[in-house]
């Protein structure tokens, strides 16, 4: 059974730091891009950022960038999202993704993760 389960989220003052693991199981993803969205009550899942699969390249939303790391370690078959500088509007569940295409849409990803909650109080 593919799975991602994603781990790390919890609660931070604004300004404080979390780092999200998110762990694949049931087969090798060191050939997919993987990507991390958000997603909070009432609103569409939001692309936070993504990697190819070698980790050469990667993307970020504006509103995470220069704040936020994504980095995969294709050995452990896992895939992380340093969050630095946190403010509470990136309150939500993020959720992790694995796909062929290295893309900025959540459609382009076949495999998700459960999520895990991150707030951020002021």
């Amino acid at each position: 059974q593919v799975q991602l389960v994603e781990s790390g989220g919890g609660l931070v003052q604004a300004g404080g730091s979390l780092r999200l693991s998110c762990a694949a199981s049931g087969r090798t993803f060191s050939s997919d891009a993987m990507g991390w969205f958000r997603q909070t009550p009432g609103k569409e899942r939001e692309f936070v950022a993504c990697i190819n699969w070698s980790g050469g390249s990667t993307n970020y939303a504006d509103s995470v960038m220069g704040r936020f790391t994504i980095s995969r370690d294709n050995a452990k078959n896992t895939m992380y999202l340093q969050m630095n500088s946190l403010k509470p509007e990136d309150t939500a569940v993020y959720y992790c993704a694995a796909g062929r295409y290295y893309s900025v849409y959540s459609r382009n990803y076949n495999y998700w993760g459960q999520g895990t909650q991150v707030t951020v109080s002021s």
